[in-house]
């Protein structure tokens, strides 16, 4: 049997250059910039997606993990 994998967003933090695009668009106010970077709280994030077409850079994206 497959090991089930969860999903988590994630920021890449070596294109990550804080331009704060995502926040405005995160309904849940999971991203903050911290140090010019945007900070993700897995708690709050729905991963609903609204802000990853607005990243200049493509540094935000959905991954799958192990548990």
């Amino acid at each position: 049997m497959a090991e089930a994998k969860l999903p988590i967003f994630v920021v890449d933090e070596d294109l990550c250059y804080g331009c704060g695009a995502c926040i405005a668009l995160c309904p849940t106010n999971a991203l903050e910039l911290v140090d010019r970077l945007a900070i993700v709280e897995q708690q709050n994030c729905t991963l609903c997606e609204h802000c990853i077409p607005s990243c200049p850079v493509f540094a935000l994206r959905i991954e799958d993990v192990k548990p």
